[in-house]
C-alpha cells in the first residue's frame, strides 16, 4: 500500500484520536498520510487535572499539532457536545444538562456552546440530536432528545443550531433516519426496527426534514437496520436509505457522515476488501473511525479500499468527486477557530443560559 495515495481520499474521513492530550506518534503518522478532512476530540484528549489556563495551553498545542500533521488549509475539528453525559471538556467549560432540560432556552445554550467550543479551536459539533424520545425503553437517546414529539424537537433544534453556527461552530443533525424508537444501544449491538416508510414519514423524518429546510450542512446516519426499508444493510451501508431517501427523496445536498464505525453494531461489516468502496457507494461522504472503540489504523485499509474501488471500476469517480466537492463546500463555509481563553465574566454568563449537569461525564456516546 502506498501511503502517499491515501491522501487522495482523505476528504472522506473523520479520525478520532488516541486517548492522550499530546498528539500520539501513530496519530501523527496517520494524519500525515491520510490528511483527513476531519478530526474528532474525546474526553481523554483534554487534561482534566490542570487549571483552565494550563490545560488550555496543552490543548492549544494539540490543535496546532493536528493541523501541522494534516497539512490542510481547512479542516473540521469536531466534538460531541450535546449536554448531559455527552460532554468531553474540563471545567470551566459549561456543563449543560441533557437537551430536554434546556429545550425552552435552546437558542441561548446554542450561543453559549458555540462560543465555548470555538474558543477550543472546534468548528463542528455533532449536535443537535434530531431523534424523538418516543420509546421510554430506549437505553441511549432519552433526554438527549429535545422532546417526545417531532414538533418539540423542531421547535428547539433550529434555534440551537443557528445560534451555535453564528458563533463559528457548524451543526450536524443526528442520527438519521431516527434512533429514538430503538430498544438497544448501537454502541453494543445492532438495533433493528420494523417501521415502514410511511410510519417514519409521520414521525421520525419530520425533524430531519425541518433541519434540511433550515439549511443544516451535515447529517450523521445511524447504525440501525430498518429492515422494511432495507432488509440487508444498516443505514450506514444502505444505498436505498442514505442515497435514495436522504439524498434524493429529501433533497439533502450537504455532507453525510457516518457514526463511529468502531461501534459494535458495525462489527464485521467493514472488514471485506471492498468495504470502503461499499460505504461510499451507499451515498456517504465521510466515514468516522475513532480509537475509543477500534484501531484507527483500519482507516488505511478503508482508504485503500476506496482507491481500489475506483481503479476496479466498482466506484464511479464522478460520484467520488461530487462527494469531495460537498465536503470542500462545507469546509469553505467553516471557520478555522483559534484556541483562546474566555473571561470569567463570559463563562459566568454562559452558565445562566440553561440547566447545568452535575454528574460525572463518563459515558462515551
Amino acid at each position: 500500500m502506498s501511503d502517499s495515495l491515501l491522501a487522495t481520499v482523505g476528504d472522506h474521513f473523520f479520525i478520532g484520536l488516541k486517548p492522550t492530550s499530546v498528539l500520539d506518534d501513530r496519530d501523527r503518522a496517520l494524519l500525515r498520510d491520510l490528511r483527513p478532512a476531519g478530526v474528532i476530540l474525546y474526553k481523554s484528549n483534554f487534561r482534566h487535572d490542570l487549571p483552565y489556563r494550563d490545560w488550555l495551553s496543552v490543548h492549544r498545542d494539540l490543535i496546532a499539532a493536528i493541523r501541522d500533521a494534516s497539512q490542510r488549509d481547512k479542516q473540521f475539528i469536531a466534538i460531541d457536545h450535546e449536554g448531559g453525559r455527552v460532554c468531553r471538556t474540563p471545567p470551566p467549560i459549561t456543563r449543560f444538562a441533557y437537551a430536554a432540560r434546556w429545550a425552552s432556552t435552546a437558542e441561548q445554550v446554542g450561543d453559549a456552546m458555540g462560543a465555548e467550543l470555538a474558543s477550543l479551536g472546534c468548528n463542528l459539533n455533532f449536535a443537535p440530536v434530531l431523534d424523538i424520545h418516543s420509546n421510554p425503553a430506549n437505553p441511549v437517546i432519552g433526554e438527549r432528545a429535545f422532546g417526545r414529539t417531532a414538533d418539540d424537537v423542531i421547535k428547539s433544534m433550529l434555534p440551537f443550531a443557528r445560534a451555535m453556527e453564528r458563533q463559528g461552530v457548524r451543526a450536524c443533525g443526528k442520527h438519521f433516519p431516527g434512533h429514538g424508537d430503538t430498544q438497544v444501544d448501537s454502541h453494543h449491538e445492532l438495533p433493528v426496527l420494523d417501521l415502514d416508510l410511511e410510519q417514519i414519514k409521520a414521525r421520525e423524518l419530520k425533524p430531519f426534514a425541518a433541519a434540511i429546510a433550515g439549511g443544516i450542512g451535515m447529517m450523521m446516519t445511524s447504525h440501525i437496520l430498518y429492515r422494511k426499508l432495507d432488509p440487508n444493510d444498516p443505514v450506514t451501508l444502505s444505498r436505498p436509505i442514505t442515497q435514495g431517501l436522504l439524498r434524493e427523496a429529501m433533497k439533502f445536498d450537504g455532507v453525510i457522515v457516518s457514526d463511529d464505525v468502531g461501534m459494535r453494531a458495525m462489527a464485521g461489516r467493514l472488514d471485506a476488501p471492498d468495504a470502503g468502496a461499499r460505504f461510499m457507494a451507499a451515498g456517504n461522504d465521510m466515514l468516522m473511525i475513532c480509537s475509543h472503540l477500534t484501531d484507527t489504523e483500519r482507516a488505511r485499509f478503508l482508504a485503500q479500499s476506496i482507491i481500489n474501488g475506483v481503479d476496479a471500476g466498482k466506484l464511479d469517480p464522478a460520484m467520488l468527486k461530487a462527494s469531495s466537492q460537498r465536503v470542500h463546500a462545507m469546509l469553505d463555509g467553516t471557520a478555522q477557530n483559534a484556541v483562546t481563553e474566555l473571561s470569567g465574566e463570559e463563562l459566568a454568563r454562559h452558565r445562566g443560559a440553561g440547566t447545568q449537569f452535575e454528574a460525572a461525564t463518563v459515558e462515551v456516546v
